[in-house]
């Protein structure tokens, strides 16, 4: 069953802040659950922070290029694309006022925040941060959706080094917090639906050492289990899968995001088996 909106919902200053590494489908993420929202009837408007964005489906109702863009920063300032980002939010964080008066034309609004897929901005630099905290400022519940790409799974040592971006995030912004492993319809049917699947789901940090410990030399394998205590010791780290093809899968995500940040709260939230039917045969 997809959970629908109820009109008499309090919207309230909500906002998501998508962010992950490059390629993890983080325009995508945002252009399926606009759709999604709008199928459902409510109200949200894109916010664009990638100062190198190009095309939207849905044209952003807050433009930082609008500010500042990539393009013109690397001809003046003959930067190179990621120096040039971060000069770009660096920027913008001197001007964030220009970011609280937009911000005041959608104060009732639920907002989603299309990021860069700079990870540094999320890990090493204190910039979005920053921007977290001028959300809240103004009283926004902010929640942090981190996309990962679920091929990454296909390479044990790539899977973990997102997982440890995802923890780093996750400690930096200090906000509610939803990992999503993006591209599941991608993956094989069967892969999906098996144990093995969950592992990653459920970050099971003995797969690191299964197996990389059999692919790297021996020298190694001390920092492999020093990754596995640090990912158990803060237990922090777990995946959403979706499927963007599956209104299901869109909806139970969407979910855990509003349940995060306390958007109608009169909304029960389902488990995954209720989304999602497994075939014991397909184990």
């Amino acid at each position: 069953m997809i959970i629908e909106e109820k009109k008499d919902n309090y919207l309230g200053k909500q906002c998501q802040l998508v962010i992950g590494p490059a390629g993890s489908g983080k325009s995508t993420y945002c252009r399926t659950i606009m759709s999604h929202c709008q199928s459902i009837k409510r109200s949200v408007h894109l916010v664009n922070l990638d100062p190198a964005a190009e095309n939207f489906e849905y044209e952003p109702t807050i433009d930082i290029r609008d500010l500042i863009t990539l393009d013109d920063v690397m001809e003046e300032l003959d930067y190179g694309p990621n120096g040039g980002l971060v000069y770009c939010m660096e920027f913008l964080i001197n001007n964030i006022n220009w970011l609280e008066e937009e911000l005041n034309n959608y104060e009732d609004d639920y907002l989603i925040f299309d990021c860069p897929g700079q990870i540094e901005l999320y890990t090493h630099f204190p910039i979005m941060k920053s921007i977290v905290q001028t959300l809240q400022k103004y009283d926004y519940n902010v929640c942090c959706v981190y996309l990962l790409d679920s091929q990454f799974i296909e390479d044990t040592s790539k899977f973990f080094s997102g997982v440890l971006n995802a923890m780093s995030a996750m400690i930096q912004l200090e906000i509610p917090h939803i990992n999503v492993l993006t591209k599941v319809d991608l993956l094989d049917k069967k892969l999906q639906r098996s144990r093995d699947f969950e592992r990653y789901l459920e970050v099971d940090s003995s797969l690191l050492t299964e197996d990389i410990n059999n692919r790297m030399r021996p020298r190694y394998q001390h920092l492999n289990e020093a990754i596995v205590q640090l990912i158990d010791e803060y237990n922090m780290v777990n995946f959403l899968p979706l499927d963007i093809t599956d209104e299901e899968s869109i909806a139970y995500v969407l979910a855990q995001v509003d349940n995060s940040i306390q958007y109608g709260e009169d909304l029960e939230v389902k488990e995954r088996e209720d989304f999602t039917e497994v075939d014991d045969d397909d184990y």
